[in-house]
């Protein structure tokens, strides 16, 4: 079987070709166009402008995928339908359904948090119960996965995503987007010794109970901190933002660890499965593997390669494949919801 891809739920325009062959995946393509350079003088995504691009790009995105892949016979049309931006969402949509209809064949909705989990399957099996840590710039979950289709949310954000977080402080301190990335990589040339003072940021409801996050407060701090600093027209110093990002991917990293460990630990997890954009980020796959090596844990730990830990075309057809079965919508009634959620079993 091969399966078509697309993806457009923000301002990455993604189509890939995948194919599945004796139970196993062979990624034939995976385009990715990006909308940085875009919106990265407005600080965000822009979805008008996002839309408008997805438009434009689309039509050329999908003959380089079909071009990689050399032109292979398609068996099934995947689409992003939610959560997302909806006018990003729709002009997938809209783009599939022409795409199915012109090639008569099958389209499979699919939902982008749960792609964000089926990476994880492309190039390793996952041994369930698995606690899942979904984060990125929209979203920043934890779901525990009983099996295919069997989830649980254990817990999300009451405010800001970790993703979202790292932007906004990133514009705090006029570096920037996406946030993310350039964060990372100031923070990985600090060096201690050379700084002439210490900070401390907050560790938000990393000892509340529940396995809720919250990340506006991080944010909130760092803003107080740097208007400190650069009291009567002062400019930080390149070692003070680099101890600024340092400290916040630390704080931003020890509470999706903690939280993550500690759920994993109490629904005796036999893997932990990490997703979303944010898995990309260097730091946070070698604490995570640091704190389950040091701590002794028989849990598995899975990780996507980098290229598919970001919005991707490849994960939508994967889930897809694992969908279709059992999807009975017809076409007419595939829409896109942008604030799809997860096919939930149940909520802790």
């Amino acid at each position: 079987m091969i399966i078509l891809g697309i993806e457009t739920s923000c301002d990455d325009t993604c189509v890939a070709v995948l194919q599945i062959k004796n139970g196993g995946f062979e990624v034939l393509s995976n385009v990715v166009a990006s909308q940085i350079e875009i919106h990265k003088k407005w600080g965000g995504v822009y979805p008008s402008l996002a839309k408008r691009e997805h438009q434009k790009i689309l039509p050329i995105v999908l003959k380089r995928a079909e071009k990689e892949a050399e032109n292979p016979k398609i068996d099934l049309i995947a689409v992003t339908i939610g959560p997302g931006l909806e006018p990003c969402l729709w002009t997938g949509v809209n783009f599939a359904k022409e795409l199915s209809e012109k090639l008569k064949k099958p389209l499979i909705p699919v939902n982008h948090v749960e792609a964000h989990i089926i990476a994880n399957f492309i190039n390793l099996k996952s041994i369930f119960p698995a606690v899942c840590l979904v984060v990125s710039g929209g979203h920043t979950q934890l779901i525990l996965m009983e099996g295919l289709g069997k989830y649980k949310i254990l817990g999300e954000t009451r405010d800001d995503a970790a993703g979202e977080c790292f932007d906004k402080v990133a514009r705090i301190l006029g570096l920037g987007y996406p946030g993310g990335p350039i964060i990372a990589k100031l923070a990985a040339k600090l060096k201690i010794k050379n700084l002439k003072f210490k900070i401390t940021l907050p560790r938000p409801m990393i000892k509340h109970k529940n396995y809720d996050f919250s990340f506006s407060g991080l944010k909130t701090a760092v803003l107080y901190l740097v208007k400190q600093l650069t009291t009567n027209n002062k400019q930080l110093t390149i070692n003070q933002k680099r101890e600024i990002c340092a400290e916040v991917q630390r704080a931003i990293i020890d509470v999706l660890i903690y939280k993550t460990l500690k759920a994993a630990k109490n629904y005796k997890a036999k893997s932990i499965i990490l997703g979303g954009g944010v898995a990309a980020n260097d730091e946070l796959r070698k604490q995570f593997q640091s704190t389950i090596n040091n701590q002794e844990l028989t849990i598995k730990f899975l990780v996507p390669p980098k290229n598919l830990c970001t919005d991707n075309a490849v994960m939508v057809a994967a889930t897809a494949y694992f969908n279709w079965r059992k999807r009975k919508s017809k076409k007419e009634d595939i829409e896109a919801d942008a604030n799809l959620t997860l096919p939930i079993v149940s909520r802790a």
